[in-house]
């Protein structure tokens, strides 16, 4: 594994491991295990919820939600959006979309006690892309994977599908993010795969300058950042 790089003043283009899609096996759910843990401590998943609660303010509970989770990886995050509708009384169809079909067969099987929620095998650049009919699409720790123009291409590419609109949970690009989440994966995270991707996604994360100048070339009514913790910024875009 490469030295990992930080810069405060532009994205990392270093790759992660995980961007192969070729993880499997003993080496997947190792790893799987370390990011819910990361998950579960540091708090992310809120961050999206937070912001599906916001979208959904004036909508009628009795009206069906259909919601898609980009790079849905094992589906954590939908299990857990689906406990949160459940309990907000939301009506919800899920559906996890993923390139690497080796974690949505682990999704499916993680989720057998949840039949709101189905999974597709699909690349984000696919024409199918251009065929979803959803009313909201999150992108959780997905964006940061692209260079700038992927993103704005994805970004209006799902606009255009959306209803309601996007809720982006990613990555502030931090100095102090970067060295805590050294200290951090030392104690907490065993596989190597995991540690070394952590710090790859912090420095290909965003300040939120980065932000305000991807929303130049994006086709949204209105959008709003919010930075939470641990690190997050919250990006809702509202058609």
């Amino acid at each position: 594994m490469s030295m990992i790089s930080f810069s405060k003043h532009i994205r990392s283009s270093q790759t992660e491991i995980m961007d192969t899609f070729s993880l499997q096996g003993e080496e997947m759910e190792s790893l799987l295990t370390d990011l819910k843990r990361v998950n579960t401590l540091l708090g992310g998943v809120g961050v999206t919820t937070n912001g599906i609660k916001e979208l959904l303010k004036h909508h009628p509970k009795d009206k069906k939600v259909r919601i898609v989770d980009l790079g849905c990886g094992d589906g954590e995050l939908l299990r857990q959006c689906a406990l949160w509708s459940r309990k907000n009384k939301f009506k919800v169809e899920l559906i996890g979309i993923d390139a690497n079909p080796h974690i949505l067969k682990e999704a499916k099987t993680r989720s057998k006690m949840y039949p709101e929620i189905k999974y597709r095998v699909l690349n984000i650049f696919s024409e199918e892309i251009k065929t979803l009919d959803v009313d909201i699409c999150l992108c959780t720790l997905f964006l940061h994977h692209f260079k700038n123009q992927d993103i704005i291409k994805i970004l209006n590419t799902l606009l255009a599908q959306s209803r309601i609109g996007l809720v982006v949970n990613d990555l502030h690009r931090s100095k102090l993010a970067f060295q805590l989440f050294k200290a951090f994966s030392a104690i907490f995270i065993r596989t190597k795969t995991a540690r070394h991707d952590g710090l790859v996604s912090v420095a290909r994360g965003f300040r939120k300058k980065d932000l305000e100048d991807l929303s130049k070339d994006i086709s949204v009514k209105k959008h709003q950042i919010t930075w939470k913790w641990a690190f997050r910024y919250q990006w809702l875009l509202v058609k």
